[in-house]
């Protein structure tokens, strides 16, 4: 072997060195005879460096996986008998080899038994077993391999093919791993169940690693071989003796979860449920208060939770094929079981707790289908509802201004309570909702002196009764009496009691949430709208010291204003006198840290503008309330762009640019306010956004920072097509002109739909414009598709591909606008150069959804242009490409009907042959 180039198998190696290897890798894989060379090297271990014989391995792997057929049966043999040799000098080796290599070995013998243990190599276990014995390294790489085979057979999680060929190779393997299931379960199981229990007997008290390897096979193996071979006396005895010993009774309890787990008929589901539980209860592991191992009661807490839903799987069926007898009999083996699920519910270990709450949540739909409750099951329905809230509340330990990965997971944990939470409302309604209102009148009453997690926890059970109680469009305050009362009740406690004083963020936070949730209830008690408006508005909110709360509030107080509507009349221009500050534009050069980003600026501009337009002012008010708002930023834009235009360095003409981005980004938000014309003329506003638009539109003659500042004029123009309409198109020419300057493929990429906006929008009022545009367009584009990229640059291929998709859609616009004379009147050269383009963006590109459009393209151009009268050689041309092209593509083989927009690529295809039919 080369020796060089295995020195840069050391993790350690120098780049160069690494780069050698793969290399040689790469060069062995290929090779005939490498393999050999590698067979030789760990049958006689000639290497002591691990790197090096992992590689030796990956090499043999890689002969197995793809090239084993090309192999002689004299070779084959060598290949079996290198892995049999090596086996042997495990046993005699001073040190065992390292886990890694031990794995990938595994990997080996594993990939070869599912090549050879149907025809050439049936002894396959034997031979492993007769070589091991019970030598403890030995019986190490036995159960690796045995892991390594079911992860073969059984694993789904491995992906062992292409994505082009996957339902075929699934649908082959599938079959191959029945069949080799199967002669297992015929020549060998019953022996390696032996071997397993004489490795457990023999190992059970001196070798704690072996033995919880060897309960991980029999877990593992239980899902598909005869369970009676498992689940038996001497067996399951073995396993509760595991029970109790600390350091397996981790493994011992998943793998009786397995056991539990394993499909069979309700009836003897129920009775190995039941034996399991009587011998696990008399062994005192029922007692979760005097056990304080978290990481052995998370694993017990799962096998509970499996025990309880394969219980409520047998009640399922039972009920189903109406054997009422036993299905009570499985019900009250459940109810039995609802004291230690409630345990473990509410331990203050949320693993512990997240592992049984499936249970809980199949217990409790098994509940909402009884036709009426008994005292326990109320009970019991009342005791989850209080572990719920219990567990929903934070601890002392959550870290609000930097939230990691325990953060996150108690955030996950608590979707599961939601889900719990819901399900409860389902069977008991009026429990929930008096559950939840005593917590919370209780805690509302002295929040001064409650812990914050405690009132969060109040209001928040608040906040998700609007889902646990669902109604349409979120009318909770009228209909079912009860309800509407209840729950007003606690919004007027919780806007009236000063609570969103409370000096914790997420306290604070779940106020404002909630407020904006119960939105209707403000129509009800219209009084309190001003109480929450200033919440919003001061340090409470807007003006919080937390930059989240801040944040989010801006958001939450756009949608409450939003919400309110009509209601907010009164309060208009004392809101905007109150937000004015909150709007301004900051300039870099200042040094002034803004209250909120310019992220959260939108969405107070957006409030801004909402409430104008929706005020009862007059169009005149309007209009003078609209230049106040927006003038400022229009007086700015102007200083700004000027002093980029002077700026020397690079941060700050980047700084600038944003800043002038940010400006044109927030008139644009003002607009939202607008649906279309009508509401922007009534309001008398559209000289204000003309002038805006005039304002903005030399930003995009600025030779500095084009990208930024494009792109926020292109987002104005947008919208100024909506609001403005036609008023908007004396502006696009020359807008067009500048964006098309000096462009690359993401500026165009975005340029297009802005030109698809107005062609779909407009259509032949535009046709002049188009015309005119239409060439200088396809140039730029063309001229960005033919730049030379690297071979692997993968972003710049990516954008060329997205580019080549947004002109065919620009095209398809054209065509499907009904204004193919814009495509007809580019002269006979340019027409034929289009033409040709979307023909090969059909067959040559492999992009199905670029294919699809291209079809389109075709198949309208044919009905526009494929009679008697359309354009002079337009039939040949159908003839000599648009047919072949119908053919050429689905032939191509990265045409894959397998993906779902191939699939529609070719619907298109069919679509335009059968328009050439119908026209020619």
């Amino acid at each position: 072997m080369d020796e060089q180039a295995l020195l840069g198998l050391n993790p350690n190696a120098d780049a160069d060195f690494r780069q050698r290897a793969l290399a040689y890798f790469e060069q062995l894989k290929i090779s005939q005879d490498a393999w050999q060379v590698c067979a030789e090297a760990l049958a006689q271990s000639i290497y002591s460096d691990d790197h090096i014989k992992f590689f030796c391995f990956q090499v043999l792997e890689h002969q197995v996986k793809f090239k084993y057929s090309e192999l002689t049966e004299v070779q084959q043999q060598l290949i079996r008998e290198t892995l049999i040799t090596w086996l042997q000098a495990q046993m005699l080796n001073l040190q065992p080899e390292k886990t890694f290599i031990r794995n990938k070995a595994a990997q080996v013998f594993a990939l070869l038994f599912v090549t050879e243990y149907l025809t050439k190599w049936p002894k396959f276990f034997f031979d492993i077993l007769s070589v091991v014995d019970l030598n403890p390294r030995g019986v190490d790489m036995y159960l690796r391999i045995l892991m390594a085979v079911d992860a073969e057979l059984v694993d789904r999680d491995v992906v062992h093919t292409s994505e082009a060929s996957y339902y075929f190779a699934l649908t082959l393997e599938a079959r191959r791993n029945t069949l080799l299931k199967d002669t297992m379960r015929e020549q060998c199981i019953p022996s390696l169940v032996e071997s397993w229990y004489q490795i457990l007997q023999n190992y059970q008290y001196n070798n704690s690693e072996l033995t919880c390897q060897c309960l991980e096979v029999v877990g593992a193996y239980v899902s598909w071989i005869d369970l009676s071979l498992i689940a038996n006396e001497r067996f399951i005895n073995m396993l509760l003796g595991h029970m109790s010993v600390e350091v397996l009774r981790e493994e011992a309890c998943d793998c009786l979860f397995e056991i539990v787990n394993k499909g069979m008929d309700p009836i003897d589901k129920t009775k190995l449920v039941e034996s399991l539980c009587q011998v696990l209860q008399s062994a005192g592991l029922f007692s979760i208060d005097q056990e304080d191992d978290v990481d052995f009661l998370a694993r017990f807490s799962k096998l509970v939770n499996g025990m309880g839903q394969a219980l409520i799987a047998s009640w399922t069926k039972l009920i189903k094929n109406g054997d009422m007898k036993s299905a009570q009999d499985t019900l009250q083996a459940i109810e039995a079981k609802v004291a230690l699920m409630l345990q473990l519910l509410i331990h203050e270990d949320d693993d512990i707790s997240s592992n049984i709450i499936g249970f809980c949540y199949d217990y409790l739909h098994i509940l909402k289908q009884l036709s009426a409750l008994s005292d326990q099951q109320k009970a019991n329905v009342e005791a989850i509802m209080l572990a719920v809230m219990k567990k929903l509340t934070y601890d002392e330990e959550y870290n609000f201004e930097n939230e990691g990965e325990d953060e996150a997971m108690f955030v996950e944990y608590r979707k599961q309570l939601k889900l719990l939470l819901d399900r409860l409302a389902q069977v008991s309604p009026e429990l929930l909702l008096a559950s939840v209102r005593r917590v919370f009148n209780t805690t509302l009453q002295n929040w001064q002196t409650t812990r914050f997690m405690e009132v969060e926890v109040a209001i928040r059970l608040l906040y998700m009764l609007a889902e646990a109680l669902p109604v349409s469009h979120g009318a909770h305050f009228s209909g079912d009496v009860t309800k509407a009362t209840a729950l007003q009740d606690m919004m007027r406690t919780l806007v009236t009691s000063g609570v969103s004083a409370y000096q914790h963020t997420s306290v604070t936070l779940e106020f404002f949430e909630t407020v904006v949730r119960y939105e209707k209830f403000f129509a009800v008690e219209p009084q309190h709208i001003p109480t929450v408006l200033m919440a919003f508005l001061d340090h409470r909110g807007l003006r919080h010291t937390s930059p989240k709360v801040r944040s989010r509030t801006a958001y939450l107080f756009s949608r409450f204003v939003k919400s309110l509507n009509k209601q907010m009349n009164p309060f208009i221009e004392d809101v905007l006198n109150r937000i004015q500050d909150l709007m301004e534009l900051s300039p870099p050069e200042n040094g002034y840290q803004a209250l909120l980003s310019s992220d959260d600026q939108l969405f107070i501009y957006e409030t801004a503008g909402v409430l104008i337009v929706n005020s009862e002012y007059s169009a005149e008010r309007k209009q003078v309330l609209m230049r106040n708002l927006l003038t400022p930023l229009m007086e700015k834009f102007k200083v700004l762009l000027e002093k980029l235009m002077m700026a020397q360095d690079e941060d700050r003409q980047m700084a600038l640019a944003d800043c002038l981005n940010h400006a044109v980004g927030f008139a644009s938000r003002t607009s939202k306010a607008f649906s279309n014309k009508q509401t922007v003329k009534q309001c008398g506003c559209s000289e204000v956004y003309l002038d805006c638009l005039q304002t903005f539109l030399p930003a995009l003659s600025c030779p500095l920072q084009k990208e930024v500042l494009r792109s926020g004029v292109r987002t104005f123009l947008h919208r100024m097509i909506i609001c403005l309409e036609e008023e908007v198109l004396p502006f696009i020419p020359s807008a067009s002109e500048h964006m098309l300057k000096d462009c690359e493929a993401k500026d165009l990429q975005e340029f297009i739909p802005l030109i698809n906006q107005i062609t779909a929008k407009f259509k032949t009022q535009v046709s002049p414009f188009l015309q005119q545009m239409f060439m200088p367009l396809l140039h730029a584009i063309f001229e960005v598709l033919l730049l030379p990229a690297e071979e692997n640059d993968q972003s710049a291929a990516l954008e060329k591909q997205m580019l080549r998709r947004s002109y065919f859609a620009f095209l398809q616009t054209v065509t499907g606008s009904g204004m193919s004379e814009v495509i007809a009147n580019q002269g006979a050269e340019n027409v034929e150069r289009v033409l040709f383009t979307v023909i090969q963006g059909a067959v040559d590109y492999p992009d199905p959804i670029a294919q699809k459009t291209c079809f389109i393209i075709l198949s309208k151009l044919v009905e526009l242009w494929g009679g008697k009268d359309g354009p002079v050689g337009f039939a040949d041309f159908v003839y000599k490409h648009i047919v072949p092209a119908c053919f050429l593509a689905p032939l191509k083989q990265t045409f894959d009907l397998a993906d779902a927009q191939t699939v529609l690529a070719l619907s298109e295809c069919a679509v335009t042959l059968k328009t050439i039919h119908l026209k020619r």
